[in-house]
């Protein structure tokens, strides 16, 4: 699971980035920039993306904040708190997206041998 969404994501990644559209670019770019330290830490913000994603439905999104947050230290309980906020806020049409979450996040600890 980890391997193809991180092979897929590179992949297509770097295929839009070669068709040069500046604005494409840029976006990519801004994305980038918007997760630095500033004056809320990396943590916080990718915990904010996780909550977004999760509430915007976007399996891909919420996998791509997961991988960072687990990065970042965040712990399990800590990831679960956030999805249950993403819960409560976007109602159970969340709840398959906190199912596949919960998976990755379990693939995550598998592949780096922790329990957080």
């Amino acid at each position: 699971m980890l391997t193809e969404y991180r092979n897929y994501r590179s992949k297509m990644n770097e295929k839009l980035l070669q068709d040069d559209n500046k604005i494409i670019k840029r976006i990519f770019n801004l994305d980038t920039n918007t997760y630095t330290e500033g004056a809320l830490d990396v943590k916080t913000k990718e915990l904010l993306g996780l909550v977004a994603s999760a509430v915007l439905r976007c399996d891909d999104c919420v996998r791509y904040h997961l991988e960072t947050s687990f990065k970042q230290g965040v712990t399990k309980t800590e990831m679960m708190e956030a999805m249950s906020i993403a819960t409560l806020v976007g109602g159970t049409i969340v709840i398959p997206h906190l199912r596949r979450a919960y998976e990755f996040w379990d693939a995550l600890e598998q592949e780096n041998n922790t329990v957080k």
